[in-house]
């Protein structure tokens, strides 16, 4: 198995090659590099390994851009002191993701899911697994409060979340409401955008509670969203009618 270590930081380098060598001896460490600039480089010119130990933050930037600049469906396991670019990170090509310190445990059991996919899927098409993976990523489930009560909410039961004075409420397909500790802008991330869309600044709707779409003035549309037996009408701002149509349709 062929190895790239991407991480700008020399005692990470040096304990990572230890921490492989002590997986697998039969392991070879192609390379190991330290920018992005330099990764580009080396897999442009050279055959693409089996999989890439890459540090998020290195000395030139985010290691996200590597992938901007080159075609690449390889693995890749991230290795980081920081946790909030795990669904970037999974969106890449990333079998795991590992905070620092990467312990000896960690490691193996990030090989050993290599390996697993390796001998399943013999050619390895990453792409072929990405939907799997962004699908374990979104929220199934969601909290949502009356008064001092907590109630959990199923993500194919929400017909729409809705923004009021800074207050987030989830509308349940039975039309009940709830208050949710959450941002529209961190539902966004959260939310598996193959259901859930953000209509304007102050509404996300599930495809499902969709029961009619009207054109409405001034080339915007209005949307019929159901509640139990009540109909909501929610207006889709001018700038997202195209981007609400293309995903409407996909």
């Amino acid at each position: 198995m062929n190895v790239i270590i991407v991480e700008d930081e020399k005692l990470a380098t040096e304990r990572l090659q230890t921490l492989l060598k002590q997986y697998d001896p039969a392991v070879n460490i192609s390379a190991c590099l330290e920018s992005v600039e330099e990764t580009v480089h080396y897999l442009k010119q050279f055959p693409h390994p089996d999989v890439i130990l890459l540090d998020i933050h290195l000395s030139d930037g985010h290691s996200f851009e590597i992938f901007k600049q080159i075609s690449y469906n390889k693995p890749v396991i991230f290795t980081t002191a920081y946790d909030q670019y795990a669904l970037e990170a999974f969106k890449i090509c990333s079998i795991d993701y590992i905070l620092k310190p990467v312990t000896q445990e960690a490691l193996a059991t990030a090989f050993n899911k290599l390996r697993s996919l390796s001998s399943s899927l013999p050619s390895f098409d990453m792409n072929k697994l990405q939907p799997i993976w962004e699908e374990r990523l979104y929220k199934k489930r969601f909290i949502g409060k009356v008064g001092q009560r907590l109630f959990f909410i199923e993500a194919k039961d929400i017909s729409f979340f809705q923004a009021d004075n800074k207050v987030v409420h989830i509308i349940d397909k039975e039309g009940n409401r709830y208050i949710a500790e959450y941002t529209m802008e961190k539902l966004e991330g959260q939310l598996d955008p193959t259901y859930f869309f953000r209509l304007n600044r102050s509404t996300i709707v599930n495809i499902s509670a969709i029961k009619q779409v009207k054109p409405y003035y001034n080339s915007r549309l209005k949307l019929l969203v159901k509640a139990a037996s009540n109909t909501e009408e929610i207006i889709i701002s001018r700038e997202r009618v195209a981007d609400f149509k293309q995903w409407a349709a996909s």
